[in-house]
């Protein structure tokens, strides 16, 4: 098991910025995550990245979303929470 500094290091963020993740995720209410194999297929397409709200409801993220786009689309779900 890695510590928080190690898991940092490793993918190039502050610890500050994963304690301040951290706090605004906990807010929002229990995160799973999953690990995802990059090497599992040949495909030389990114994948999206599938959020799952906790209503079930699935979001799918394009690689390359307009991140504003994502921040307003976030913020609306949250109010509807």
């Amino acid at each position: 098991m890695l510590s928080v500094s190690a898991f940092c290091r490793d993918r190039g963020f502050s610890d500050q910025s994963f304690y301040n993740w951290r706090k605004k995720l906990a807010a929002v209410g229990p995160v799973s995550f999953a690990l995802v194999d990059a090497g599992a297929t040949e495909s030389t397409q990114p994948a999206p990245v599938e959020l799952i709200l906790p209503s079930g409801d699935r979001l799918l993220i394009a690689p390359g979303a307009d991140a504003a786009t994502l921040r307003t689309v976030l913020s609306v779900l949250r109010n509807l929470a």
